[in-house]
This record gives C-alpha cells, sequence and structure tokens, in this order.
C-alpha cells in the first residue's frame, strides 16, 4: 500500500545490531549488496540504534543528525540515497528530518550500519505512509546496507543470498527467546574503522583462500543450523569460531591484506581458547574490526565475565542476549 507522506508525519524505529555466526565477505552485486553466500547471525539486545524520521513539505532539504557524533560525507550521502529510495516507493517528494541514537560505539565493528539501516528502513517506511511486508523491509534495509536486512527479522536469523535482488532477503530461523545464548562483546577499540567493511570485502577474491572458503560455507550453514535446533553449544561454538578464523585469513592474506586485530585482540582470543580448555564453554567471534564477541549460555555469563575482567586492554564490555527484531516505539528522539 503506498501512500503520501503527510506534513508532520513522524515515526520512530529501534533495531538491533547483529552478530554473524556465519559470515559473509564478498558479494555478488556490489550496487545491490548481494553477498557471496548465505549468513547465519543473532540480533543484539544491548547494541540498538534509536532513528526518527519527519518527511514534511516544510522541510527545505533533508536533516540528517546523530546525538553521539557525526557521520561522514559519505554516511550522509548514503543516508539521503536510501530516503530516496522510501520516498520513490511512497510516491512522495517531501524532504526529511532524520535524528538517530545508538547505544554502542560507531563503525568499530559492532555492525552499526546494520542496525543503522535496519532503524532508517523501518522508520522512514512508516514515516512515508508505506505499509510494507517484512520479506521487503529486509531487501530494502539490504541495499542501504548489507547486514541491515538481519536486523529486521525476530531473534536468530538467516540471510538468503539469491541471484536477484527479490531472492536476497533474510527471515527468522528461531525467535529471540528460543535459546538462552549470550554474546559479551569485549571492546579493546571505539576508534572508527579506516577502511570499511564495503570497501574492505571488494577485494576478498585476491585471497588464495577465498575459493576454499566459499566452498565451505553451505556445509557450515546445514550444521550450524543442526546445532541450533538441537542447542548443542560445543558443536555450534566450533563451527561459529571456525567460520570466523576462515573469514579473517580471507581478510589477511588478500591483496592489499586487510588487518583489523590488534595486540588486545589477539590477547582476548588466546584467553578465551585457554579458559575453554579450563573448563568454561565460551568461543569467540569477529566480525570487521578488532572487538571481541566472546559467545556463552546464559548459566555461563558470570563466569565469562568475571574472566574478562582480568584482561588488559579492555576498554568497555556490553553484555547482550537475543533480541527481537526491528520495531517501531512511540518515543521520539525530538518534538
Amino acid at each position: 500500500m503506498c501512500g503520501r507522506g503527510g506534513k508532520g508525519m513522524k515515526k520512530t524505529a529501534i533495531a538491533p545490531a547483529n552478530i554473524a555466526f556465519i559470515k559473509y565477505w564478498g558479494k555478488k552485486n556490489e550496487e545491490l549488496r548481494i553477498p557471496a553466500n548465505a549468513s547465519i547471525s543473532m540480533n543484539l539486545l544491548g547494541a540498538v540504534t534509536t532513528t526518527t524520521v519527519e518527511f514534511s513539505s516544510s522541510y527545505p532539504k533533508d536533516t540528517i543528525e546523530l546525538t553521539d557524533g557525526s557521520f561522514s560525507d559519505g554516511e550522509t550521502r548514503r543516508i539521503t540515497a536510501h530516503l530516496d529510495r522510501i520516498r520513490q516507493k511512497a510516491g512522495i517528494r517531501d524532504f526529511a528530518r532524520v535524528v538517530t541514537k545508538n547505544s554502542f560505539p560507531k563503525s568499530a565493528g559492532i555492525a552499526s550500519s546494520a542496525s543503522g539501516f535496519a532503524a532508517l528502513t523501518l522508520a522512514s517506511a512508516a514515516a512515508a505512509g508505506l505499509s510494507l511486508p517484512q520479506k521487503e523491509l529486509t531487501i530494502l534495509a539490504r541495499i542501504g546496507s548489507g547486514s541491515a536486512c538481519r536486523s529486521i527479522p525476530d531473534g536468530f536469523v538467516k540471510w538468503e543470498s539469491g541471484e536477484k535482488s527479490e531472492e536476497s532477503y533474510a527471515h527468522s530461523l528461531f525467535p529471540h527467546d528460543y535459546w538462552d545464548i549470550r554474546d559479551v562483546l569485549v571492546v579493546v577499540d571505539q576508534t572508527s574503522k579506516k577502511i570499511s567493511s564495503s570497501d574492505g570485502m571488494k577485494k576478498a577474491g585476491t585471497s588464495p583462500f577465498w575459493q576454499e572458503r566459499q566452498r565451505d560455507i553451505e556445509k557450515r550453514i546445514i550444521q550450524i543450523t543442526k546445532a541450533l535446533e538441537e542447542k548443542n553449544f560445543s558443536e555450534f561454538g566450533t563451527i561459529l569460531e571456525d567460520d570466523c578464523l576462515s573469514m579473517h585469513s580471507v581478510m589477511m592474506t588478500q591483496n592489499p591484506p586487510l588487518m583489523y586485530w590488534n595486540e588486545a585482540t589477539g590477547n582476548c582470543i588466546r584467553n578465551v581458547q585457554k579458559w575453554r580448555k579450563d573448563g568454561l564453554p565460551v568461543f569467540f567471534t569477529i566480525d570487521a574490526g578488532p572487538n571481541v564477541h566472546c559467545i556463552c549460555e546464559g548459566k555461563d555469563e558470570k563466569q565469562l565475565i568475571d574472566a574478562i575482567k582480568t584482561l588488559s586492554g579492555v576498554q568497555s564490555t556490553l553484555v547482550n542476549s537475543c533480541s527481537q527484531g526491528a520495531h517501531i516505539t512511540n518515543t521520539h528522539l525530538y518534538q
């Protein structure tokens, strides 16, 4: 259903970041952000973006604000382009005021673009008077930022790769309360990445390990889906850790090499392996950045947090359980 966004039509959405257990690195289609492979993720309750959007004929241009920082010119252009997609779909011409707020550091490998474009997609579509099915919302969000599509559905999510735009969408595998998995994010660097994920993965195919990784992905997806179904934490953790190391092996051996880790990252990895050997069931995964996601079950959260407190180089920790997907709220960021 398409409608015209009237003056003062304001909507606010909250969307979680997500952590990919099976990751993608590389795209089949750069412009449409169709990934080279499918991926599986979990939405994060403690890492969210809140975005308020209002379309109005009284606005002379789009204004885009980040309450806890600022957007680069490139980021602003991406947001404006996304608003244009919404305007075109809704058949409106009004400019928008966008105000957005993150509960976690932006552009540090914690999927801020995922939660950001998921919240922007849901809020702007609603503000423009659109009523879209979830599948279409995930496709729209994907075009803004690939992994944003995974932040739209509930809980544990699969993003289908597909060959065409309409085939590359995300859907929920299990609801957020299905399994009490915790992601304790160990922040070792809050600065923005010098090379974005989008730019970095353009060179993925230059790695000698790229083809091997692509061959193994489908098998990993089947295996980790089975581990999720059975709530087999040891199998689940082993697969997600293997996939993380596979992706970073590609990054580190592509041309030019992409090294997101720092000394504290390596220290955390070594300690996770030690803690596991000593009897604490914990695994690690790392997105395109230096910060480490330590994955455990809810029953082991306190023991894991106590162990993390002994690490050097840790700036902060953020504890996440599995979250519902993007949703509308009545509490706006501006009046």
